[in-house]
């Protein structure tokens, strides 16, 4: 089922080349300062993802909210369907409505929720309004996926999407250093009682201080010409390319025979849209699907429960926890910011299959050492940052594809439809990795979750052998038509392979 045309006439199409003028910006402090403004969103999913996991043993406390490790464990579960509901709410208005409308919502939704999760009164009897704060918490962190990640890749140059959007994304890690650090001060040097709830409060500090940030970006002048403002999409071209321009000087024209011509679209509900996704992008689908739903399964299981294996199966002190975070978030970090920019140069096939394979594989071997009892926390620490730092490059390469194979007039409501399908699988990892920890006393079936983990990497890096995208160093316009398109896109001023175009603009280091 395709989209229908406005009822317009053919007076109503527009004829505009925003798109290859946003495709031909060298690199510049106007896109240092959209992902400063915008990259924030993972990091403060990072953090609440560290804070939880840290205080989680802290909250089995009787000081505390007295919980089961089962219970800690679902904290994680139920923001992961906080996650869901916003990314499918929030991305819906995001195509409707602009990427820019959503920016301050999302953000206050967040600050609310994490704020009231700090202000959960004590006693066992309040795990309920706990994980009713942690799913308004994860309802704004969802919108911000969908509405910041199709920004970004917008109006980031294409030569350099690739490598960006993995940085981005890959700054969720630096949330996890961040909350390991404030987690690590609180918890040492606070009484349990408090230190929890200081340490929830961090990321909506850190909100309130972006807001300012925010406020000043324009509109993605994609989205704008997509749905027939045109005379906004030039105003917002028009900024930006001035921004650019004070600091790198006259920019190249642009050909006219690079222009695209459209017919904005009418909005399309979600039933439309997974008729669409799966009628007319049948193996990109499938893809998406596929890279999503893997690595947030192995993700979710994996982190959101390692202070409970620290504490059960290798008896490291509640208030030491956080040092193996540490190491673990560092790892991740690393992996997206050292080989992203081969996602632009080596291709996305390549580097997508061969870090999902390698890090499923380097699983396996982990799990044998574990149910051998060859490995203690410092070791199990290790191994895992060897693994992820693989697997962080390729996870964050999930999101960038998702963002990128789709057309543009529904690309917010595609990220959300994958993201959400891809956090229903990470929920159910998180609660049955809880569940198979128990109380540390059979390592046998967590070492059956790690091999199933390991396993979804593996089929993952498999789907993507066959059907990843080669979106590196096209335009937007080129890797997924845009529906309103009247005829063929243009062809891209940068060739495929993320080489320069007659601009001569390299990428950044």
């Amino acid at each position: 089922m395709t989209a229908t045309p406005d009822t317009r006439s053919s007076s109503s199409a527009i004829r505009s080349l925003i798109p290859a003028r946003i495709d031909r910006l060298p690199w510049s402090r106007f896109h240092t300062r959209l992902v400063m403004a915008l990259g924030v969103a993972w990091i403060l999913d990072g953090l609440e993802i560290t804070i939880a996991s840290n205080v989680g043993p802290d909250l089995t406390q009787k000081a505390t909210l007295h919980m089961s490790a089962g219970g800690v464990s679902d904290i994680a579960t139920w923001y992961l369907v906080g996650e869901v509901i916003g990314a499918l709410f929030f991305g819906r208005l995001s195509d409707k409505l602009g990427r820019k409308n959503l920016f301050m919502v999302t953000l206050a939704v967040y600050l609310i929720g994490s704020g009231l999760t700090a202000a959960t009164p004590a006693g066992g009897k309040w795990f309920l309004f706990l994980y009713l704060t942690r799913i308004i918490a994860g309802m704004g962190i969802g919108g911000e996926y969908a509405a910041i990640n199709s920004a970004i890749d917008e109006m980031i140059p294409a030569k350099y999407r690739g490598r960006v959007d993995l940085a981005v994304n890959g700054t969720y890690w630096a949330g996890a250093v961040l909350g390991t650090l404030a987690t690590l001060e609180v918890l040492n040097h606070i009484s349990v009682g408090l230190g929890w709830r200081l340490a929830f409060l961090l990321g909506p500090v850190l909100a309130l201080v972006i807001i300012y940030v925010r406020k000043n970006l324009p509109e993605s002048p994609r989205w704008q010409i997509m749905h027939g403002r045109e005379s906004e999409a030039e105003a917002s071209i028009a900024e930006i390319e001035a921004d650019v321009a004070a600091t790198k000087g006259e920019l190249p024209p642009v050909d006219d025979d690079m222009a695209i011509e459209i017919t904005p679209t009418r909005q399309i509900g979600y039933l439309a849209l997974i008729r669409v996704l799966f009628r007319q992008y049948p193996s990109r689908s499938v893809l998406g699907a596929a890279l999503m739903i893997t690595q947030s399964f192995l993700y979710n299981a994996i982190f959101f429960t390692y202070g409970l294996v620290l504490e059960f199966f290798f008896h490291v002190k509640t208030t030491e926890t956080g040092w193996y975070f540490l190491a673990f978030a560092v790892g991740n970090l690393a992996g997206p910011l050292t080989i992203g920019r081969l996602f632009d140069t080596i291709g996305r096939r390549k580097m997508i299959s061969g870090t999902y394979l390698l890090s499923g594989a380097l699983l396996i071997i982990s799990a044998q050492l574990f149910k051998a009892g060859d490995l203690n926390a410092t070791t199990q620490t290790l191994a895992w940052v060897v693994i992820f730092f693989f697997a962080s490059a390729g996870a964050s390469a999930g999101y960038l594809t998702v963002s990128e194979i789709f057309p543009l007039e529904v690309r917010a409501k595609a990220i959300a439809v994958f993201f959400a399908i891809a956090q229903c699988f990470g929920s159910l990892g998180s609660h049955l990795y809880g569940h198979l920890i128990g109380t540390g006393n059979d390592p046998n079936k967590l070492y059956t979750g790690y091999l199933i983990g390991a396993g979804a990497m593996i089929v993952g890096g498999l789907v993507a052998v066959f059907f990843a995208v080669d979106a590196e160093g096209k335009s937007l316009e080129d890797v997924a038509k845009p529906l309103g398109v009247i005829g063929k896109p243009p062809a891209t001023i940068f060739r495929a392979g993320g080489h320069p175009g007659p601009d001569g603009q390299q990428p950044p280091a």
